[in-house]
This record gives structure tokens, C-alpha cells and sequence, in this order.
């Protein structure tokens, strides 16, 4: 079995992984990637999606701001503005021009299967059988590890039940009656890309309106600015403040934190969502109570209006957005799992995204119960990849100097080392 080792392992090669190694690999550390690079982006959403951040916010981060998607648009010839939705498509296919360009090959495309502690290392298992050993491990796993399906559907089969990040070519569902439960971007957008694929979409959701994000004003006045500045996560100083001072939300209360992390940009559709929804058949105010496999799926509806009803459809797809569990970090060792200091299974992280583990960091979405809101999204991953190769750097060089102190004192004894 080959075994080699490394600085740092970086698990995932999507945003936030991409971004951590091109400021590990400009520190000078000895980096690994391992994943396929933006694989949930391309694999795992909707072909026809288009972002909901605006372009200015989806940048992934090289230290020198040089590989920004303004840069990539403009070398390809593709339109950037505000306002502009970005295809999903073109974003793939601008995480693997970063990648090239400042990762290179220091990308392994195989999958991690297992991490666990070894004296003061980590050992890492592969897909294809190797091992290696790293000092430092940072866990840029995203949002696939915690799709979250209610309850009342889970007993379905795969055959007719699918997470909003399993679908990825909707013509599949081409003239079948479909149910998509949730009332966020992902649930509107895949409810209007089903409809344009030819299937016939029913949104089923709890709520008993619709939420629309406003139509973004482009050129606003200096007083409007002030009022209310732009972020990364909107307009208003709120937003501002969670968005460009996450290390100030670090100090916040816990269960602070944890409110603004689920109340911060809750379900609602982008603008230009509005008029692609037209026609799109809506069950508002009704919570599925049941789900069965007959004759395709039967739902039973309760409405907040105290009636019942039932739904019959071919599938249903749960667009149920995703819950942090550190019981979902299943490739960590049990022992390694279990070591790992949390809340309400919400990882517990250190000013530079450690972990209670010396050398273990979390970055993206399971970051965000420590950071907020804006670890749900591309534009924390400048914050994050910035914060985190310090650190790395401050620890690969003290287990550097531990080592070759040693040596430099056995050289002057005359006494070997082994």
C-alpha cells in the first residue's frame, strides 16, 4: 500500500477548499486536495440553475485577488454585472480555471473515505487504497454531507424520493407529476426548471406565502449607501456586519449566533424567479404528514387551516435545505468524531477555524454555527482561506522545528539519530 505525506490535506475541492490551498500553497506548505474540483456544483445541483449571490460575491479567493470571476468573464468573453445571475454552469467551469491556476496538480480526485489520529498526525484513507499522513487536516466537505429530508418522507424509496442536491439533469422527470417540498430558492428554482423540462410541478410548503428577495437597485445614491451599504449578503448594515466581520460574530452568544445563522436570508426566491414560477401549481400552508409508495407516492396533507387532503404524484424531490451534524461527518473515525468538541452537534471552532483537535479545521457550512451566516456562502471563503493558512503555517513550521532541533543536538554530540 503506497503511503505518503504531507503538510496539509485539504478534504474537498469546491470553494472553500480550493481557496484554503491557494493560501496554503502561497505560504509555501507541502498541500494535497483531495476531491474533484466544484464536483457538487457540477454533479449536485440542477443543470440550468443560476446563482442567487451576485456575481461580486461569488469570487473564489487566490491571495493576490488576481483569479476573481470579473477575471474569468472577462478573459472568456462572458458578461459580468450586477444583477446579472451567473449560470451554474459557468461557475463550474470557473472553480476548475482557479483550480489550474493556483492549485494545480497538488489536486488528488479521489475521494476521502476515512481520517483518523495517529500519535500527532493524521492518516487518511482514499478511495483507491492509499494512505497518507498530514499534519494538518481541513475539512472543506460543504453542504452534501447534510441534506436534511423530513421525517414524514423518509421512508420512500430512492426510486421516488430525491434531495434537491441528488437531481441533476431534470428532463428526467419530463412528464411526471412531481412534488417539490420546501419555500426557498432551491425549492421555487427547481420547481421552475421542472416545469420547463417538461414535468408538471406541484410546490408543497409549509408557509402560507411565498417570499420574494427584492429587484437590486443598481446605481443608489450616497445617502442610500450609507443607510444601507452592500455586502456580500445584501443590503443594511446587518447584513454588512455578518457578512465582511464574521471573526466579530465569533463573540457573540452561542445561542445568538445560532438565531442569526438560521434567521439571516431564510426561504425566499430570487427576482427574477418571479415571472418563471408563474404557472407553477403551489399547496401552501400544508405540512406532509405521510408519504406512501402507491402508484408512484400518495401524500397526506394537513392544512394549517385544520382541513386534510391528499397528493398524488410520480416523485418527490426535498428541497429541505441542510442541517450542520457532526454525526454526518461519518468519514472521521468514530473515536475522532466523538473528540471533537460540539454543541447540539454543531462543531465548537477556534479563532482560526480549529477544531478542539490540534492540526483538525472546519471551513464552509459547518463553520458557519461558529462565523455565521456568510460560511453558507461563496463569499466567506476569502475570510476563511485567509484565517486558516496563518495557522497552518504557524503549525507545520513548530512541528518542523521540533523535529530538527533534535537532530542539530545529536550532530553536536556525535551521536546519531534514528
Amino acid at each position: 500500500m503506497t503511503m505518503n505525506n504531507v503538510d496539509v490535506a485539504v478534504v474537498g475541492a469546491g470553494p472553500y477548499g480550493l481557496s484554503v490551498a491557494a493560501h496554503a500553497l502561497e505560504a509555501g506548505l507541502d498541500v494535497r486536495v483531495y476531491g474533484r474540483p466544484m464536483n457538487a456544483w457540477d454533479k449536485h445541483m440542477p443543470v440550468g440553475m443560476l446563482l442567487k449571490s451576485e456575481p461580486f460575491a461569488s469570487h473564489l479567493a487566490d491571495p493576490a485577488r488576481r483569479f476573481t470571476l470579473a477575471a474569468f468573464c472577462e478573459r472568456y468573453g462572458f458578461p459580468y454585472a450586477y444583477a446579472q445571475p451567473t449560470p451554474v454552469e459557468r461557475f463550474v467551469d470557473y472553480g476548475r480555471w482557479f483550480a489550474e491556476h493556483n492549485v494545480g496538480d497538488r489536486i488528488s480526485p479521489t475521494d476521502v473515505t476515512s481520517v483518523e489520529r495517529e500519535g500527532d498526525l493524521f492518516l487518511l484513507t482514499l478511495a483507491s487504497g492509499e494512505q497518507v499522513r498530514s499534519l494538518c487536516v481541513v475539512l472543506a466537505v460543504g453542504f452534501l454531507p447534510f441534506a436534511r429530508t423530513p421525517d414524514s418522507l423518509r421512508g420512500l424509496p430512492g426510486s421516488l424520493l430525491a434531495h434537491s442536491s441528488q437531481v441533476n439533469d431534470l428532463s428526467e422527470y419530463a412528464g411526471h407529476k412531481v412534488a417539490v417540498v420546501g419555500a426557498g430558492q432551491s425549492a421555487i428554482e427547481t420547481a421552475c426548471l421542472l416545469k420547463e423540462a417538461g414535468a408538471l410541478p406541484h410546490l408543497v410548503a409549509r408557509t402560507e406565502r411565498l417570499l420574494w428577495n427584492a429587484t437590486p437597485v443598481p446605481d443608489r445614491g450616497p445617502l442610500s449607501r450609507f443607510l444601507a451599504p452592500q455586502s456580500g449578503l445584501g443590503t443594511g448594515w446587518r447584513s454588512w456586519m455578518w457578512s465582511e466581520r464574521p471573526e466579530l460574530v465569533r463573540h457573540l452568544p452561542e445561542k445568538t449566533r445560532h438565531h442569526i445563522v438560521r434567521t439571516t436570508l431564510g426561504p425566499a426566491g430570487s427576482w427574477w424567479l418571479r415571472d418563471r414560477f408563474a404557472g407553477v401549481e403551489t399547496i401552501l400552508g400544508a405540512q406532509i404528514m405521510q408519504a406512501e409508495a402507491q402508484d408512484g407516492v400518495s401524500l397526506s396533507l394537513q392544512r394549517s387551516s385544520g382541513g386534510a387532503s391528499r397528493l398524488q404524484v410520480d416523485h418527490v424531490i426535498a428541497a429541505t435545505g441542510y442541517a450542520v451534524d457532526m454525526r454526518r461527518m461519518a468519514l472521521l473515525s468514530p473515536s475522532l468524531r466523538d473528540a471533537v468538541d460540539h454543541r447540539q452537534q454543531l462543531p465548537v471552532l477556534g479563532k482560526q477555524f480549529e477544531t478542539s483537535i490540534p492540526g483538525l479545521f472546519m471551513v464552509g457550512l459547518a463553520a458557519a454555527a461558529t462565523f455565521g451566516p456568510v460560511m453558507r456562502f461563496v463569499h466567506g471563503s476569502r475570510f476563511a482561506a485567509a484565517t486558516v493558512a496563518p495557522a497552518l503555517l504557524e503549525r507545520v513550521t513548530g512541528a518542523r522545528f521540533q523535529r530538527v532541533v533534535p537532530l542539530q543536538r545529536a550532530v553536536r554530540n556525535g551521536s546519531s539519530v534514528r
